[in-house]
């Protein structure tokens, strides 16, 4: 079958990504084609593009990796899938090895990682394997008022916390508090709200935190207006006048910077349980005798296993999570101008890539 089928490259770090046609046949057993319907701007691929974190695949290499689009073509044993409305796992464990089987599927070493490890979705289509694809209900999805485009962050911004908050074990009842409540940050507190937990977000961006007014979220902190140790007494002032518990907090850092991951370890408390989920470059010093001495935990949070996309997805389609005020389409062939806007902080939604199948 013949399908004009094209990708935009990222050629080396910082330069502007190239248009190029290729051609996806044939497909090997138990892969599938995906004809994209979008593809979310994360802040790892602007890592990649712009602070020289390295791809595990050789340059030139189409990026993206938050992909929701239709199987159009299927290699043997796939054929099930075929005219699916899909969201792609952003980390594709392979299912059989024993990390896999032990239900560490985002720590496989055979994992597939559009845009890292294989090409990945800044295009108009992609391969993949169809195992661990997670099928959508159109029925749903029509009745939520979201277009499959709109999916796409779920498979990152979306996943990514929802995984965090399930392996952290939050509970009705329980405090979490979010630093960086812009893209996952801003899932994050949604999913925990969700979750039964009274949620905290703190940010130094104001509008972040009027975005999510409305959204679960109890008490918003800017922590541009405290100091030192101004910011944890706020909190702790918060969850006493409201018969909250003092002790096990959960806090998620999902900023990716430096300074919000010295923020999050400064609010340890007894029992607490300190969550990563967002990624920077920069080093910073902790005194780890803190977990200790609070008897709390650190957990760190690379994507999410494809069996909890199913749950995640639901979250979104009966309107517990909500997508649509914190995204925005663009037409991926203002792939360039839409990285330089995401870079210099100029985008107030998740910029979602949506090309033309025209």
């Amino acid at each position: 079958m013949g399908i004009d089928a094209y990708r935009w490259m990222m050629t080396e770090a910082g330069q502007p990504f190239q248009k190029e046609a290729f051609d996806p046949f044939p497909l090997a057993a138990g892969d599938v084609l995906v004809e994209i319907a979008g593809c979310g701007v994360c802040h790892t691929d602007l890592g990649y593009y712009y602070d020289g974190v390295r791809t595990n695949s050789a340059l030139p290499l189409a990026l993206g990796h938050e992909i929701s689009g239709r199987v159009v073509a299927t290699g043997d044993g796939a054929e099930d899938w075929t005219g699916a409305a899909v969201v792609v796992p952003a980390v594709m464990p392979c299912g059989e090895c024993e990390l896999c089987k032990k239900g560490r599927g985002s720590i496989c070493r055979s994992q597939k990682m559009p845009g890292n490890d294989i090409q990945g979705g800044f295009a108009s289509h992609i391969v993949v394997p169809a195992n661990g694809l997670c099928r959508v209900d159109e029925g749903k999805l029509a009745n939520a008022g979201l277009a499959l485009a709109d999916l796409s962050v779920v498979a990152d911004a979306v996943t990514t916390p929802y995984q965090a908050v399930t392996r952290a074990g939050v509970k009705q009842g329980d405090v979490a508090i979010i630093i960086g409540v812009g893209g996952v940050g801003g899932y994050a507190a949604q999913i925990n709200a969700a979750f039964g937990a009274t949620v905290i977000a703190i940010d130094v961006d104001q509008a972040k935190l009027d975005a999510l007014d409305g959204q679960g979220v109890a008490l918003a902190l800017n922590a541009r207006e405290f100091e030192g140790r101004e910011l944890k007494k706020r909190i702790q002032g918060f969850i006493k006048d409201n018969n909250l518990s003092p002790f096990e907090w959960f806090i998620f850092e999902c900023s990716g910077t430096a300074a919000g991951q010295n923020t999050a370890f400064g609010l340890l408390t007894f029992g607490s349980t300190l969550c990563v989920v967002g990624f920077t470059m920069d080093k910073l010093e902790l005194r780890l005798s803190n977990l200790m001495a609070f008897d709390a935990r650190a957990m760190g949070n690379w994507g999410c296993v494809p069996e909890l996309y199913g749950p995640a997805v639901d979250m979104v389609l009966d309107g517990r999570v909500k997508l649509a005020p914190f995204v925005e389409q663009h037409p991926l062939d203002s792939i360039n101008d839409i990285f330089e806007a995401a870079h210099a902080h100029k985008l107030t939604k998740r910029a979602v890539l949506v090309p033309s199948h025209t």
